[in-house]
């Protein structure tokens, strides 16, 4: 009878035993350790940047997490520069007790939670320089105590939610570099922040960037409404000219036609035929350097007449590129920069002039300029194999092994130049693939170094310009506006990487996973698979070579400025460990 008792009694037993285990378990774990488990499995593949585990009693002891020493409650996520990978986890918005969340300097891509606004107790949300995308979540507006809220350099989309206004708790607010688009709304405390907090996205408008938006939304700048005040102003006065014209002489009648034929072709004949005949029509001069054009002022300047939009052959941040031919046969590249301000010509000339006294192999060729009232229009040596961004991407001859570490050697040798030989050394601020010019023999030149500064905004010293040129720029750049030598080498880092790949720096496969090329770097190497970056149509790749360009490529575009090498170091790297690799030795995408 005991024996039947014990065998009827020992299931139950177990049952009670695993039932204590659960509950056990339970009791270790809190629920706000559990959504960090959540969290951790969504963000961290490597163990050991996140060493959270379940066995741990105490979630409050783990990295980057501090809790209320009363309620065991976490408070603050302080888990930034770990180089996470992954999505934010919606399990965070369970976090009901949260003051803090630090989440910036990763690689988290996909959207923010919209979750988080039930965290209501948030004081700071710091989720910038990572690859974020998607809107900004209208709940964010629900967290009235928040303070500082920075969302800035990521590749968030679509409008500003109205509801972000009613946080009127908030000091500080950052939503720079992204993609966002339309107006910035008025109501609330958003009134309150300047250009600083929106920088670097185009597509918005709204009276805290002086930029007027149309009816439908997207914006119009103060250039546009100038240039529109400027062409009402000067009808006006066209026809108290004309009234005085029959008293003032022969001389001011002839002024005053040509006056009316630039008028009349900026109101009326834009439409059909855009002509640089209007930007020296009211007086223009032609500036030589070193006697590098062998022409006179009248001839380049009746030549400048006849160009129009079927000799443009390229338009970049600062300003459309024309094909101007002389009649002996040899050709120019004109580049046409508007004038931006009533203070452009004060410096414009010097800086002029010290960009063309430089001379090197790798750098383009500024041979002189037109002087203008309405624009400048630059002169440069023309380059028949076009711009990189062409030959990587548009073209259907892929450049193959040797020409694409050629053309990667003498970017980095031109930019080596500006950096440390030239006087005074120059900052490119805007190295990219539409900036490096390819020769007949597919050797490279730098161009548009110098333009950067000689755009520059006096007040801020931010060139809005180069900021538009996403995916090139250094993190620290993108947060403080200010370019160094390091930040340069960052671009050419991601240079390079697009020529190893083929990919442009926010390719639309990288975008729809919410990264940019640093990022898919950052993804292979942690699954050790950063062969992989390279273009599989590229022929004649070597795996030492390949080894060794990743190695530099990975220096370059360090997070942290002080870790990348000088761009002469850089040379030093290419020309030893890149450009002299074992010839047997050739990469194979299809034996790994």
């Amino acid at each position: 009878m005991g024996v039947c008792l014990m065998k009827w009694q020992w299931p139950w037993l177990l049952y009670v035993l695993l039932i204590c285990h659960v509950i056990n378990r339970n009791e270790a774990i809190s629920p706000d350790g559990e959504a960090l488990l959540n969290f951790r499995t969504a963000v961290s593949p490597n163990s050991d940047l996140l060493p959270w585990r379940p066995e741990d009693p105490d979630p409050c002891k783990w990295k980057g997490v501090k809790c209320d020493p009363k309620t065991k409650r976490v408070t603050n996520l302080f888990l930034d520069h770990l180089k996470l990978s992954g999505s934010i986890s919606a399990d965070l918005g369970k976090l009901e007790h949260l003051r803090i969340l630090a989440l910036n300097n990763n690689n988290l891509y996909g959207t923010i939670p919209s979750e988080l606004g039930n965290c209501t107790e948030l004081q700071e949300i710091y989720l910038h320089s990572n690859y974020l995308s998607g809107v900004i979540p209208s709940e964010i507006g629900n967290l009235s105590q928040l303070q500082n809220l920075d969302i800035s350099s990521n590749s968030l989309s679509g409008s500003i939610p109205p509801s972000l206004g009613k946080l009127y708790s908030l000091k500080n607010f950052n939503a720079s570099f992204n993609f966002l688009v339309g107006p910035i709304p008025l109501d609330g405390v958003l009134a309150n922040y300047n250009e600083s907090s929106f920088l670097g996205n185009l597509g918005l408008c709204g009276v805290q960037i002086s930029s007027t938006c149309k009816n439908d939304g997207s914006p119009k700048s103060n250039s546009q409404s100038s240039i529109s005040d400027l062409n009402g102003k000067r009808k006006d006065s066209g026809r108290l000219l004309i009234s005085a014209s029959a008293t003032v002489g022969a001389l001011l009648l002839v002024a005053l036609m040509c006056f009316w034929g630039c008028f009349l072709y900026k109101k009326f004949g834009k439409n059909h035929r855009e002509s640089l005949a209007m930007d020296v029509c009211g007086g223009a001069s032609i500036v030589m350097f070193h006697g590098d054009l062998p022409y006179s002022s009248k001839d380049i300047i009746k030549k400048l007449e006849t160009l129009n939009e079927e000799h443009i052959i390229g338009c970049g941040g600062f300003g459309k590129v024309y094909r101007l031919a002389m009649d002996d046969g040899n050709v120019f590249a004109l580049k046409r920069i508007v004038k931006l301000n009533d203070g452009f010509d004060r410096f414009f000339e010097r800086e002029l002039e010290i960009l063309g006294s430089i001379k090197h192999r790798y750098l383009l060729n500024l041979r002189g300029y037109c002087n203008s009232p309405s624009s400048k229009l630059l002169i440069y040596d023309y380059l028949p194999g076009g711009c990189l961004d062409e030959a990587l991407h548009e073209r259907s001859e892929q450049l193959d092994w040797d020409s694409r570490l050629n053309i990667i050697l003498g970017a980095a040798k031109g930019l080596a130049y500006l950096h440390h030989d030239c006087s005074p050394r120059i900052i490119h601020r805007d190295i990219k693939s539409s900036n490096i010019l390819l020769d007949g023999n597919l050797d490279a030149r730098v161009s548009d170094f110098g333009l950067a500064k000689l755009l520059e905004d006096e007040e801020s010293h931010i060139t809005t310009i180069v900021a538009g040129t996403f995916g090139y720029l250094a993190p620290e750049y993108m947060q403080s506006g200010r370019a160094t030598e390091k930040t340069d080498v960052y671009s050419f880092g991601v240079l390079v990487l697009e020529v190893l790949s083929g990919k442009r720096p926010t390719d639309a496969s990288f975008i729809e996973k919410g990264l940019n090329i640093v990022g898919w770097l950052n993804h292979l190497i942690t699954e050790n698979r950063a062969r992989d970056l390279v273009d599989q149509q590229c022929e004649g790749v070597r795996v030492e070579s390949l080894d060794a360009l990743l190695s530099v490529a990975i220096q370059c575009v360090s997070s942290s400025p002080e870790d990348r090498p000088t761009m002469h170091r850089v040379v030093q790297l290419i020309e030893s460990e890149v450009m002299t690799p074992c010839p047997s030795d050739f990469y194979d995408s299809n034996s790994e």
